[in-house]
């Protein structure tokens, strides 16, 4: 199963780090082309679902395109979220951790990801993971200053 890990240094206290990373409907301010849902359950405990859709803008908010489903499968705040992908594409167990660093913290994200399309998914692996790599370390990027802009 593939692995991709992005991390990002943020300059603002873990607290309130944590609380801007599961602030999951607020995701599409700093995830691009991105609207996040929560659909079931508890966002912040384990059973949560969430819905995440990632493509062109509809006008209301919203976009079209793939859908990403997630369940919150660990839950260890203010440190770590586990969810697991549960979608037509995008399968298989993420993480997002927060570490303590100085008077801020790193925001770690990995997916272990189970590849569509068998073996053609595995062989544009490493056509598609450049692409897919940047986009998480922009989203990371953008979540940098979502962060240190989040209420105390």
């Amino acid at each position: 199963m593939p692995e991709l890990r992005v991390s990002v240094d943020v300059e603002a206290p873990v607290p309130m780090v944590w609380r801007a990373l599961v602030d999951w409907e607020r995701q599409g301010e700093w995830m691009p082309l991105t609207d996040v849902r929560v659909v079931g359950g508890d966002p912040h405990g384990v059973g949560g679902r969430i819905e995440a859709r990632t493509g062109v803008p509809t006008g209301d908010g919203r976009h079209a395109g793939l859908l990403d489903t997630l369940e919150i499968t660990g839950w260890d705040p203010p440190r770590r979220v586990d969810v697991l992908h549960t979608g037509r594409v995008v399968r298989g167990p993420g993480v997002f951790e927060v570490v303590p660093r100085n008077a801020g913290a790193t925001v770690v994200w990995t997916e272990h990801l189970d590849l569509p399309l068998g073996r053609l998914g595995r062989l544009a692996w490493p056509l598609v993971r450049p692409f897919a790599a940047y986009a998480l370390h922009f989203g990371l990027s953008r979540f940098r200053d979502f962060a240190r802009r989040y209420p105390s």
